[in-house]
């Protein structure tokens, strides 16, 4: 059969919205069984154990996923091939693990010969499945059920909405699980080293900001004049304020101050800056995460953010226009 650009359209756009059907029925079906496999898991986590996910065919695919998922969120798991595990793979398998078993239909002879072996081994055993009364749940300690009225498959034989369902339910328990043990960022960076998500993420501030000529420093008994000056020959939006004696930093005059108060004051050029400096402005270490900074940039709605040292002296400038660069915003 072929299709013209409107039918290949409306079939995409339809096999769409079943895969969407099939998602919002699975939310809304979502009850205490859920909680119930989200402490189990969390047990598991905590007591050391380790996560297993085992499925044949397209739910072997999503297995992986989410075992890959869960490790990614500091939650030790593994895939074991069904077949494999009845040659030797239970090797894997210890008392107090938790094992998560994928199958729609839950009567995959593969997977209920899994079932039965994994009890030998004192395993929690949770079904994810779309049949709540298949051999798979019944036999299961907890369920996590989906909703899929109809596959987008027009011969209804591909896992198109089930294996999507599936997917949608494990990414939930994953996520749920991570806000729970307040994993943050920092977490995630220290499990992704490679490439531009934990480049970005394992960022210092000091890694990023701006020093020597491009930090304008001058004193808070300067001028308006002087500040513009020192902004404009660091091309920055902000100069730093310190106290001569010390040389801590005491406030920042930005572009917006001058704007503010440039056309009501008269002799404006001349005032002193410390009249028109915010004082006590944010700032933050060089030795903090540059993703820190970023929450401070959001927090506060500012536009620069100075480093200071351990005395409180100005040695460097981040600029939020910085931050894209780094693939921080």
């Amino acid at each position: 059969m072929t299709y013209d650009v409107a039918s290949a359209l409306a079939r995409g756009r339809e096999c769409i919205r079943i895969e969407m059907e099939a998602l919002q029925n699975t939310a809304e079906a979502l009850d205490e069984s859920f909680v119930a496999v989200v402490e189990a898991v969390e047990a598991a986590q905590k007591a050391g154990r380790k996560l297993i996910f085992s499925g044949v065919g397209k739910s072997a695919h999503i297995a992986q996923k989410l075992a890959g998922t869960f490790n990614s969120t500091g939650v030790t798991s593994c895939f074991l091939d069904a077949t494999q595990a009845l040659h030797g793979d239970l090797g894997l398998c210890a008392a107090g693990d938790l094992a998560v078993l994928l199958s729609n239909s839950g009567q995959t002879a593969e997977m209920l010969r899994l079932l039965t072996m994994l009890k030998r081994f004192e395993l929690t055993l949770v079904a994810l499945t779309g049949n709540s009364d298949s051999e798979l749940a019944r036999g299961a300690d907890l369920k996590l059920l989906y909703r899929v009225p109809r596959e987008a498959c027009p011969l209804r034989l591909a896992p198109t909405a089930s294996t999507t369902a599936a997917l949608a339910l494990g990414d939930a328990l994953a996520m749920v699980l991570l806000e729970r043990r307040g994993f943050t960022r920092e977490d995630f960076a220290r499990l992704h080293p490679a490439g531009n998500l934990g480049t970005a993420l394992l960022l210092k501030v000091r890694d990023i900001m701006r020093v020597g000529d491009r930090l304008p420093v001058m004193s808070d008994k300067g001028t308006i004049q002087e500040a513009i000056l020192g902004m404009t020959s660091a091309k920055a939006g902000s100069i730093a304020l310190v106290d001569e004696s010390s040389g801590a930093l005491t406030g920042i005059l930005t572009d917006g101050d001058l704007r503010r108060h440039m056309l009501g004051t008269p002799g404006f050029l001349s005032q002193p800056v410390h009249c028109f400096m915010t004082r006590t402005p944010k700032s933050v270490r060089g030795d903090a995460l540059a993703v820190e900074a970023l929450r401070i940039f959001d927090r506060f709605k500012i536009d620069d953010l100075l480093v200071v040292d351990d005395a409180g002296r100005p040695v460097g400038l981040v600029d939020v226009q910085d931050l894209p660069k780094m693939k921080l915003l």
